[in-house]
């Protein structure tokens, strides 16, 4: 629309609110908040808007050229782009939120609502009722928004088990009724692992009838595909073949070309999506590093995955099992480039704390041990926990994709915090940092996108694919999410070494009206609620 059709329904839009412009009355034009003077992105694509927005009750009640001064607080947004807030399509926030309330390492990035339940693992249904973990935040109190997918591995582990077997109808029919009974209360969709168990595991007839239950409620189905390296071209097809077979809506997570000897794949692989998209519904989200993070039993085949985690364990101590996983593990070593690409995120035995943020080559150097003994020495000695950061992709593959019509910024990523609990881990650095490097790297540097398509990418894009209402714009009765960043100096500063640091240019945050961060500090607000599949 042009500026005279949007000025014209933000007028229209604050009288439908009960509020008049600047000028008329102190008592019905009184806002809560009025940011002044900034350069004002809608969210839908198009050019901005020189000018000021007000906010009352939660929600956003104007936007015009000059909103006056009656206000609760007025912040002077000069030479600062507003925007609307933004989503995060694929996290791993999950329970992190319940120990971090603030939602530290996402709300200082500028995000006001994390989509979490991602790649087949949500915190429901572990919870005794079916929206259990949605209240249990809205007690516990959250700083930000939150969404969550179904996923799929835990619907399996509750209806099947996790062992390698396939899936009898009745486990079928188990399966789509909780599945079912979470859409029902406002999940966004469901989620798949098919690179993990017992996602993995899944037949073809399973996956298809579980995603006519997605379609059936127009939710979405967000898949990490069966494979990322060498047969990514087979695990893209596979995934537009259960959107085709099923209606449902797809997105693929993290959509990636793995290493070097794949780097060449990424453009047949958008050629896919882009010819897909002609039949269905296809996006996906990619976040802006060359270094993916996972946990190291992706260094285990999955045919020794099978069972609980004493199970694994036992096959890592027999001879015989320990021999196949071991050649597993050097040729996915090797795949990755070798030891010096895999990245000991963080150990939680304090005997291997020297590991901690060094590489598997750094490593080996320390212990005097080879490659797999070393591997498999952390997987034990972890408890199968501990993750890595693999540095297996390519900068200008992200510029390809980023530059995609149909692409986003997804962090896979949590919430994480300098303080606490949180902070004794070492998270990749997207959980602090992917919004910032997307505008600082994409956006500022290599001008891969313009700002009023990246903004949008940010924002309507991922409301629109989750069918989250009132979000995600910034219009008249929309939540009052919204972020004020400088676009000269908004930039991701977390490093694989020390993640847990705040991005800078990120000035003020506002979720659902209330003043979150002001001037770049948290102000203690706790303003997200559950977001719900409308």
């Amino acid at each position: 629309m042009d500026r005279r059709t949007f000025l014209r329904l933000s007028l229209g839009g604050a009288a439908s609110l009960g509020l008049g412009m600047a000028g008329v009355s102190c008592v019905r034009n009184h806002f809560d908040t009025i940011i002044r003077n900034g350069i004002i992105y809608t969210g839908d694509g198009k050019a901005p808007i020189k000018g000021d927005l007000a906010i009352k009750d939660g929600r956003i009640a104007a936007i015009g050229s000059n909103l006056g001064d009656s206000a609760d607080r007025i912040v002077d947004a000069k030479g600062m782009i507003v925007s609307p807030g933004f989503i995060d399509i694929h996290t791993h926030t999950d329970t992190n939120l319940l120990v971090a309330p603030k939602g530290d390492s996402r709300i200082f990035q500028g995000i006001t609502t994390d989509v979490c339940g991602n790649c087949g693992e949500a915190a429901f249904p572990k919870w005794e009722q079916p929206d259990g973990f949605f209240n249990a935040l809205e007690k516990n109190g959250m700083g930000i928004n939150l969404a969550s997918f179904v996923g799929e591995g835990d619907v399996r582990m509750a209806a099947v088990g996790d062992r390698n077997q396939p899936a009898t109808k009745e486990q079928i029919e188990k399966e789509c009724a909780i599945l079912r009974s979470l859409l029902e209360v406002g999940a966004v969709g469901l989620s798949y692992g098919l690179e993990y168990t017992p996602g993995s595991y899944s037949s073809d007839e399973e996956i298809v009838a579980l995603n006519k239950v997605v379609a059936e409620y127009d939710a979405l189905y967000a898949i990490h595909m069966r494979n990322e390296d060498d047969r990514v071209e087979e695990a893209v097809a596979e995934a537009i073949r259960y959107a085709k077979e099923s209606g449902a809506r797809l997105e693929i997570s993290h959509l990636k070309a793995q290493n070097e000897a794949n780097w060449h794949r990424l453009p047949k692989l958008l050629a896919m999506i882009d010819e897909a998209s002609k039949d269905i519904d296809i996006a996906f989200d990619r976040y802006p590093y060359t270094a993916f993070s996972t946990g190291f039993t992706s260094f285990i085949p999955l045919s020794h995955r099978d069972g609980s985690d004493e199970d694994i364990k036992t096959r890592l101590n027999d001879p015989a099992a320990c021999k196949v996983i071991a050649e597993y593990c050097d040729s996915r070593v090797k795949r990755l480039g070798g030891p010096q690409n895999v990245l000991v995120a963080g150990c939680s035995n304090p005997e291997n704390s020297m590991y901690s943020g060094k590489n598997i080559e750094e490593c080996c150097a320390i212990s005097g041990m080879d490659v797999w003994p070393m591997i498999r020495h952390l997987l034990l000695s972890e408890n199968l926990g501990v993750q890595m950061a693999g540095f297996a992709m390519k900068e200008s593959n992200l510029e390809m994709i980023y530059a995609h019509r149909l692409s986003m910024p997804g962090s896979d990523g949590s919430v994480y915090s300098p303080e606490g609990p949180l902070s004794l881990e070492i998270p990749h650095p997207r959980s602090y940092g992917t919004f910032p490097r997307f505008f600082e790297k994409f956006v500022r540097e290599k001008k891969v996108v313009e700002m009023s398509e990246a903004i949008h990418k940010c924002t309507q894009m991922p409301a629109e694919r989750l069918h989250i209402k009132e979000r995600g714009l910034l219009l008249p009765s929309y939540h009052a999410d919204v972020v004020i960043f400088n676009p000269d100096t908004i930039a991701d500063v977390a490093t694989y070494a020390q993640p847990h640091t705040f991005p800078t240019g990120i000035e003020h945050v506002f979720v659902n009206g209330v003043h979150t961060i002001n001037k770049g500090e948290h102000t203690g607000a706790l303003a997200g609620e559950v977001v719900r599949r409308a």
